[in-house]
């Protein structure tokens, strides 16, 4: 394994991310005061410890954390593409993975904060003057907005199927990936120079702090975080997983400034065995049969990994003449032909 790796895709946790060098001088953005990531899983460890990284991948996740630059991951269904995160997070202890999902509806202010007026109002109403004057606790960074915050080392934000937004998304994400920073209006206009808002990591039920009044340590759940002058700015740029279907292109300007990978369908059975004992051990002894079966019907059409492993965990119940057609059920085509056999 070449020594300027830090995440290797060994699935064991270690200390690698201490070896990242500085970054180069038009992507430092030494944002302060430098706070501490939170600690804690990645959030699915069941799969990042049963990931099996391509080459491709292991070394375009590294030129992403070198670079400081976003990782544009493509690829169909079922290869891994959000898994990627959650594994590189578990392997170089990052905390737990931020998570956008995107749709076509989801603008750039949803992914860095939500402001929550009408509460404020209602706490007027009832005459809680501390409550209103601490418009912190009305806000809360979204998964952008939070993974931007200047930690000392980088958070993993993944930003789920970004081919499914409006046209003008990944624009409005260049510009803030290219500033590291962006700005709070209504935290802008205030007289007072700072806030204390509420993070992605926090409770999502509610955008009140603990009864501790934001004094807990930041690794607790529902930690506020300062912002001074409405301006938050990253310091450690967050390696951020952006996921695609493929069902779109992007703009030129867009790619040139990501590191890119392909995700590929498995290439034999062994590949796909091996997948399947990783997630269900012994029972992967008696899968030949379905993995075959699974190989086969993949050349005609679409097919993603997890339906294999659902018809593997499932047609173990299954009477021995039943399993094939149950496993057909179990594994629809994605794309491609109807399967009439």
């Amino acid at each position: 394994m070449p020594d300027w790796l830090l995440y290797t895709g060994s699935r064991r946790p270690h200390d690698g991310i201490d070896r990242l060098p500085p970054p180069p001088p038009w992507r430092a953005f030494g944002g302060k005061p430098v706070l501490r990531s939170p600690k804690g899983p990645s959030g699915n460890v069941h799969h990042a410890t049963t990931y099996r990284p391509s080459d491709d991948a292991v070394q375009q996740v590294n030129a992403a954390l070198y670079l400081r630059r976003p990782l544009l991951v493509t690829g169909p269904p079922g290869t891994g593409k959000s898994t990627l995160a959650y594994a590189v997070a578990h392997e170089l202890k990052l905390g737990p993975v931020l998570h956008w999902p995107i749709t076509s509806r989801t603008t750039l202010r949803d992914g860095l904060y939500q402001y929550d007026p009408l509460t404020r109002l209602y706490a007027a109403g009832r005459d809680e003057a501390p409550d209103v004057e601490d418009i912190g606790r009305y806000i809360r960074l979204g998964p952008l907005g939070t993974a931007l915050l200047p930690y000392g080392r980088p958070r993993v934000l993944l930003v789920d199927e970004i081919d499914k937004s409006d046209i003008d998304l990944p624009n409005d994400l260049l510009t803030i990936f290219e500033k590291g920073e962006y700005e709070v209006p209504e935290l802008t206009r205030r007289a007072e120079p700072s806030a204390k808002v509420m993070t992605a990591d926090g409770p999502s039920s509610s955008p009140h702090p603990p009864p501790s009044e934001g004094r807990a340590p930041l690794d607790w759940p529902g930690a506020r975080v300062t912002v001074t002058a409405g301006t938050v700015r990253c310091n450690a740029f967050p390696l951020v997983v952006m996921t695609s279907n493929g069902e779109r292109e992007f703009p030129p300007a867009f790619l040139r400034r990501c590191v890119t990978v392909e995700l590929r369908q498995p290439s034999g059975e062994a590949e796909l065995s091996a997948i399947v004992r990783e997630h269900l051990g012994p029972l992967a002894d008696q899968s030949d049969d379905l993995v075959r079966r699974f190989f086969e019907r993949s050349a005609s059409g679409t097919l993603a990994t997890d339906q294999l492993l659902n018809a593997v965990y499932l047609c173990r119940h299954a009477d021995a003449e039943d399993r094939r057609a149950l496993a057909d059920q179990i594994m629809p085509y994605l794309t491609g032909p109807i399967d009439d056999d």
